[in-house]
């Protein structure tokens, strides 16, 4: 797909990998870039245009779907990690707080806007995924199971949108250099270094991005022995 003169709106676009997505955009020539957010104040970027969107809030999903009726290129980036929930402690409300954020808001996104990527030839649809798409976690088994979900999701948009033209892509990244993933001393891929192949799968027309070397392990180890 073409990203020069595209028209883009990125969920959770104020800071971390969805700035950098933002940015992104711009250098390659997006003449537009909606920054999806829960308080458009926080959007200091003045190359970006603010929308509030809180995409677990029905009404404001509507309401950016039909201030942003230009856009061809919607990420489905904003997302939360319900890390403070373990198997077998704590309460559920980080768990259901990441499904309700992660693939509730992921799938009314994308239902929201599908029409109007359809009306404006089919444009592109990308997923922030995760590693933990593929990977059980005893440490943080909510936020594994929600990307688990989204990545299902995206699978389904995919099939759900072939006839209107519209590119799908999943984004796949282990700990990215963000407030989200502070609480590891694990090894950590860049926000930019995630923005830059993500772009480099759009103008390809690629439908998966594998960010990093614990990504594309895990991935391998599906078609493994369950053990491994």
């Amino acid at each position: 797909m073409e990203i020069a003169g595209s028209t883009a709106l990125v969920t959770g676009a104020n800071r971390g990998i969805g700035y950098a997505f933002a940015r992104a955009l711009i250098a390659r020539g997006s003449v537009r870039v909606y920054a999806g957010v829960r308080d458009p104040a926080s959007v200091g970027d003045k190359d970006l245009t603010p929308l509030r969107l809180d995409v677990t809030v029905r009404e404001e999903i509507a309401a950016a779907a039909a201030a942003a009726d230009d856009v061809t290129i919607v990420i489905n980036n904003a997302g939360v990690g319900g890390f403070d929930t373990q198997l077998w402690t704590g309460s559920f409300a980080g768990a259901r707080e990441a499904m309700e954020v992660n693939y509730f808001g992921t799938w009314a996104v994308s239902r929201a806007f599908a029409p109007v990527l359809a009306r404006n030839g089919g444009g592109a649809l990308i997923n922030m995924l995760s590693a933990a798409s593929w990977a059980s976690r005893a440490d943080y088994p909510g936020y594994a199971a929600s990307k688990a979900a989204q990545w299902s999701l995206t699978g389904a948009l995919r099939e759900g949108r072939r006839e209107q033209g519209t590119l799908v892509i999943g984004v796949h990244a282990g700990f990215v250099e963000t407030d989200l993933s502070s609480f590891t001393g694990a090894p950590k891929i860049g926000a930019d270094d995630v923005a830059e192949q993500t772009m480099e799968a759009l103008a390809n027309d690629r439908v998966e991005v594998l960010a990093d070397e614990r990504t594309r392990q895990v991935k391998h180890a599906l078609s493994q022995p369950l053990e491994q």
